[in-house]
Protein backbone atom coordinates (compact mmCIF):
# COMPACT_ATOMS: atom_id res chain seq x y z
CA UNK A 1 0.00 0.00 0.00
CA UNK A 2 1.30 3.45 -0.97
CA UNK A 3 2.17 5.66 2.00
CA UNK A 4 0.74 9.15 2.05
CA UNK A 5 4.12 10.58 3.01
CA UNK A 6 6.19 8.54 0.52
CA UNK A 7 9.21 10.39 -0.95
CA UNK A 8 8.64 11.74 -4.47
CA UNK A 9 11.02 11.73 -7.42
CA UNK A 10 10.44 14.73 -9.71
CA UNK A 11 12.09 14.58 -13.13
CA UNK A 12 12.36 17.88 -14.97
CA UNK A 13 12.77 21.32 -13.44
CA UNK A 14 10.92 23.46 -15.93
CA UNK A 15 8.05 25.62 -14.69
CA UNK A 16 5.70 22.70 -14.05
CA UNK A 17 8.28 20.41 -12.44
CA UNK A 18 9.80 23.15 -10.31
CA UNK A 19 6.36 24.25 -9.07
CA UNK A 20 5.47 20.65 -8.24
CA UNK A 21 8.77 19.96 -6.44
CA UNK A 22 8.63 23.27 -4.56
CA UNK A 23 5.07 22.71 -3.34
CA UNK A 24 5.81 19.13 -2.27
CA UNK A 25 8.81 20.41 -0.34
CA UNK A 26 6.63 23.07 1.28
CA UNK A 27 4.23 20.30 2.32
CA UNK A 28 7.16 18.55 4.06
CA UNK A 29 7.28 15.70 1.57
CA UNK A 30 10.75 14.36 0.90
CA UNK A 31 11.61 15.25 -2.71
CA UNK A 32 14.46 14.42 -5.04
CA UNK A 33 14.30 16.68 -8.11
CA UNK A 34 16.53 15.93 -11.07
CA UNK A 35 17.25 17.60 -14.38
CA UNK A 36 19.91 17.27 -17.04
CA UNK A 37 20.42 21.03 -17.02
CA UNK A 38 22.93 22.01 -14.31
CA UNK A 39 21.74 25.63 -14.40
CA UNK A 40 18.20 24.60 -13.43
CA UNK A 41 19.48 22.23 -10.76
CA UNK A 42 21.53 25.03 -9.19
CA UNK A 43 18.64 27.51 -9.50
CA UNK A 44 16.30 25.27 -7.49
CA UNK A 45 18.83 23.83 -5.05
CA UNK A 46 17.98 26.40 -2.36
CA UNK A 47 14.19 25.87 -2.71
CA UNK A 48 14.02 22.07 -2.93
CA UNK A 49 15.82 19.92 -0.36
CA UNK A 50 17.45 17.49 -2.80
CA UNK A 51 18.37 18.38 -6.39
CA UNK A 52 20.67 16.37 -8.65
CA UNK A 53 21.93 16.71 -12.22
CA UNK A 54 21.22 13.48 -14.08
CA UNK A 55 20.08 12.27 -17.48
CA UNK A 56 16.82 10.44 -16.74
CA UNK A 57 16.77 9.05 -20.29
CA UNK A 58 19.59 6.80 -19.14
CA UNK A 59 18.24 4.01 -16.94
CA UNK A 60 21.66 3.46 -15.35
CA UNK A 61 21.74 7.11 -14.27
CA UNK A 62 18.33 6.62 -12.65
CA UNK A 63 19.60 3.52 -10.86
CA UNK A 64 22.61 5.44 -9.54
CA UNK A 65 20.38 8.06 -7.88
CA UNK A 66 18.15 5.34 -6.42
CA UNK A 67 15.02 5.92 -8.55
CA UNK A 68 14.01 2.28 -8.02
CA UNK A 69 13.55 2.99 -4.30
CA UNK A 70 10.84 5.62 -4.85
CA UNK A 71 7.14 4.78 -4.66
CA UNK A 72 6.06 7.91 -6.53
CA UNK A 73 7.59 9.69 -9.51
CA UNK A 74 6.51 12.74 -11.52
CA UNK A 75 7.74 13.01 -15.11
CA UNK A 76 7.52 16.75 -15.64
CA UNK A 77 9.38 16.76 -18.98
CA UNK A 78 7.09 18.05 -21.72
CA UNK A 79 9.20 19.83 -24.33
CA UNK A 80 10.46 16.54 -25.76
CA UNK A 81 7.83 13.85 -26.24
CA UNK A 82 10.50 11.27 -26.98
CA UNK A 83 12.34 12.07 -23.75
CA UNK A 84 9.20 11.94 -21.58
CA UNK A 85 8.16 8.57 -23.04
CA UNK A 86 11.65 7.11 -22.60
CA UNK A 87 11.88 8.37 -19.00
CA UNK A 88 8.44 6.95 -18.21
CA UNK A 89 9.46 3.60 -19.71
CA UNK A 90 12.63 3.63 -17.60
CA UNK A 91 10.59 4.19 -14.43
CA UNK A 92 8.27 1.34 -15.39
CA UNK A 93 11.30 -0.92 -15.89
CA UNK A 94 12.55 0.14 -12.45
CA UNK A 95 9.14 -0.87 -11.05
CA UNK A 96 8.21 2.52 -9.58
CA UNK A 97 4.60 1.88 -8.40
CA UNK A 98 3.06 5.30 -9.08
CA UNK A 99 4.10 7.33 -12.13
CA UNK A 100 2.55 10.72 -12.89
CA UNK A 101 3.50 12.04 -16.33
CA UNK A 102 2.92 15.40 -18.00
CA UNK A 103 1.50 15.31 -21.54
CA UNK A 104 1.38 18.13 -24.08
CA UNK A 105 -1.26 16.54 -26.31
CA UNK A 106 -3.89 13.79 -26.35
CA UNK A 107 -1.72 11.52 -28.49
CA UNK A 108 1.26 12.10 -26.19
CA UNK A 109 -0.92 11.18 -23.23
CA UNK A 110 -2.10 7.96 -24.91
CA UNK A 111 1.50 6.88 -25.49
CA UNK A 112 2.43 7.63 -21.88
CA UNK A 113 -0.53 5.58 -20.63
CA UNK A 114 0.38 2.66 -22.89
CA UNK A 115 3.98 2.77 -21.76
CA UNK A 116 2.80 2.48 -18.16
CA UNK A 117 2.10 5.91 -16.63
CA UNK A 118 -0.57 5.52 -13.93
CA UNK A 119 -1.69 9.15 -14.17
CA UNK A 120 -1.40 11.43 -17.21
CA UNK A 121 -1.56 15.18 -16.55
CA UNK A 122 -2.51 17.86 -19.10
CA UNK A 123 -1.58 21.07 -17.24
CA UNK A 124 -1.92 23.46 -20.19
CA UNK A 125 -5.29 22.06 -21.29
CA UNK A 126 -6.66 21.97 -17.75
CA UNK A 127 -5.47 25.52 -17.06
CA UNK A 128 -7.06 26.70 -20.32
CA UNK A 129 -10.41 25.08 -19.49
CA UNK A 130 -10.35 26.55 -16.00
CA UNK A 131 -9.59 30.07 -17.26
CA UNK A 132 -12.38 29.82 -19.84
CA UNK A 133 -14.89 29.20 -17.06
CA UNK A 134 -13.47 31.98 -14.90
CA UNK A 135 -13.38 34.69 -17.57
CA UNK A 136 -17.10 34.13 -18.17
CA UNK A 137 -17.51 36.02 -14.88
CA UNK A 138 -19.86 33.47 -13.37
CA UNK A 139 -17.39 31.49 -11.29
CA UNK A 140 -14.53 32.47 -9.00
CA UNK A 141 -12.83 29.09 -9.14
CA UNK A 142 -13.42 25.86 -11.04
CA UNK A 143 -12.04 22.31 -10.87
CA UNK A 144 -13.20 19.51 -13.18
CA UNK A 145 -12.38 15.86 -12.52
CA UNK A 146 -12.05 13.02 -15.04
CA UNK A 147 -15.61 11.75 -14.65
CA UNK A 148 -17.12 15.20 -15.44
CA UNK A 149 -17.57 15.93 -11.73
CA UNK A 150 -17.04 19.63 -11.02
CA UNK A 151 -16.34 21.73 -7.93
CA UNK A 152 -16.90 25.46 -8.33
CA UNK A 153 -16.75 28.56 -6.15
CA UNK A 154 -19.27 31.30 -6.92
CA UNK A 155 -21.64 33.92 -5.54
CA UNK A 156 -25.02 32.40 -4.61
CA UNK A 157 -27.97 33.02 -6.94
CA UNK A 158 -30.70 35.19 -5.43
CA UNK A 159 -33.29 32.43 -4.96
CA UNK A 160 -31.19 30.55 -2.37
CA UNK A 161 -30.34 33.59 -0.23
CA UNK A 162 -32.05 34.04 3.11
CA UNK A 163 -33.63 30.57 3.25
CA UNK A 164 -32.38 27.15 4.32
CA UNK A 165 -30.82 25.07 1.56
CA UNK A 166 -33.47 22.39 2.05
CA UNK A 167 -36.18 25.01 1.38
CA UNK A 168 -34.52 26.43 -1.72
CA UNK A 169 -34.54 23.03 -3.46
CA UNK A 170 -31.14 23.51 -5.05
CA UNK A 171 -30.45 19.82 -5.47
CA UNK A 172 -33.92 18.81 -6.71
CA UNK A 173 -34.27 21.74 -9.12
CA UNK A 174 -30.73 22.03 -10.48
CA UNK A 175 -29.03 18.71 -9.55
CA UNK A 176 -26.13 20.47 -7.81
CA UNK A 177 -25.07 20.26 -4.19
CA UNK A 178 -23.92 23.18 -2.06
CA UNK A 179 -20.90 21.66 -0.33
CA UNK A 180 -19.77 24.63 1.74
CA UNK A 181 -20.21 28.31 2.53
CA UNK A 182 -17.62 31.03 3.11
CA UNK A 183 -18.76 34.13 4.96
CA UNK A 184 -16.58 37.29 5.07
CA UNK A 185 -14.04 37.12 7.91
CA UNK A 186 -15.10 33.61 8.89
CA UNK A 187 -13.60 30.18 8.14
CA UNK A 188 -15.07 27.89 5.50
CA UNK A 189 -17.92 25.73 6.85
CA UNK A 190 -19.62 22.67 5.43
CA UNK A 191 -23.19 23.23 4.31
CA UNK A 192 -26.09 21.43 5.98
CA UNK A 193 -29.78 21.16 5.11
CA UNK A 194 -30.69 24.14 7.33
CA UNK A 195 -27.72 26.34 6.34
CA UNK A 196 -28.84 29.83 5.32
CA UNK A 197 -26.78 31.65 2.68
CA UNK A 198 -26.59 35.45 2.84
CA UNK A 199 -25.91 38.15 0.24
CA UNK A 200 -22.28 38.38 1.34
CA UNK A 201 -21.41 34.68 1.21
CA UNK A 202 -19.54 32.61 -1.34
CA UNK A 203 -20.60 29.03 -1.95
CA UNK A 204 -18.80 25.88 -3.08
CA UNK A 205 -21.00 23.68 -5.28
CA UNK A 206 -20.54 20.26 -6.86
CA UNK A 207 -22.20 18.54 -9.80
CA UNK A 208 -21.72 17.71 -13.46
CA UNK A 209 -20.18 20.30 -15.76
CA UNK A 210 -23.47 21.03 -17.55
CA UNK A 211 -25.48 21.30 -14.32
CA UNK A 212 -22.89 23.62 -12.75
CA UNK A 213 -22.88 25.82 -15.86
CA UNK A 214 -26.69 26.04 -15.79
CA UNK A 215 -26.69 26.86 -12.07
CA UNK A 216 -23.94 29.49 -12.50
CA UNK A 217 -26.00 31.25 -15.18
CA UNK A 218 -28.86 31.98 -12.75
CA UNK A 219 -29.62 35.57 -11.70
CA UNK A 220 -27.29 36.92 -9.03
Amino acid sequence: MLRGDAPVLVIGLGRFGAACAGELDRLDREVLAIDGNLELVQKWSDRVTHTVQADAKNIDALRQIGAQDFQVAVVAVGSSIEASVLITANLVDLKVPQIWAKAVSQSHGKILARVGANHVIYPEREAGERVAHLVSGRMLDFIRFDDDFVLAKMYPPKFIRGVGLNESGVRSKYKVTVVGVKSPGKPFRYAEANTIVTNHDLIIVSGTNSDIERFAALDR
